[in-house]
């Protein structure tokens, strides 16, 4: 079975084209070597591929007939990515999500107060200074 058909049945990919597309730009590889979309995948095939800024690493125990359920994915495959590789993609979840890049749109109601906050400090200390 080619390589794009095989990741598309298994479920990682929603289409055949984006495995083609993830394919020419040398993001998956079979064996050590990078793939194009026709390479033919036989069982005992490690294939190594990045999405979602995660490398997984599956190796092919079957070729299914055509596009599989998701409770049927594991007959077909053995995912072999360490734990720690979806540890560090939910660590890049938390970061972004407390992260606001200044200059993006009005300031929320803390940011505002925390601006108060700053220019009542410094107005303070010049009158403290002054007497």
């Amino acid at each position: 079975m080619r390589i794009d058909k095989y990741l598309w049945c298994v479920r990682y990919y929603k289409t055949r084209n984006m495995v083609t597309e993830a394919c020419k730009k040398n993001q998956i590889t079979v064996n050590g070597q990078v793939a194009k979309p026709s390479k033919e995948v036989f069982p005992t095939d490690r294939i190594t591929f990045r999405k979602d800024q995660i490398t997984q690493i599956i190796t092919v125990l079957d070729i299914p007939q055509n596009r599989v359920g998701a409770k049927l994915v594991d007959l077909y495959q053995k995912n072999e990515t360490p734990p720690e590789a979806f540890a560090h993609l939910e660590l890049l979840k938390l970061s972004k999500e407390h992260s606001r890049r200044t200059g993006a749109g009005r300031p929320t109601k803390k940011d505002r107060r925390d601006i108060d906050d700053y220019g009542d400090d410094i107005f303070d200390d010049e009158e403290d200074d002054t007497e």
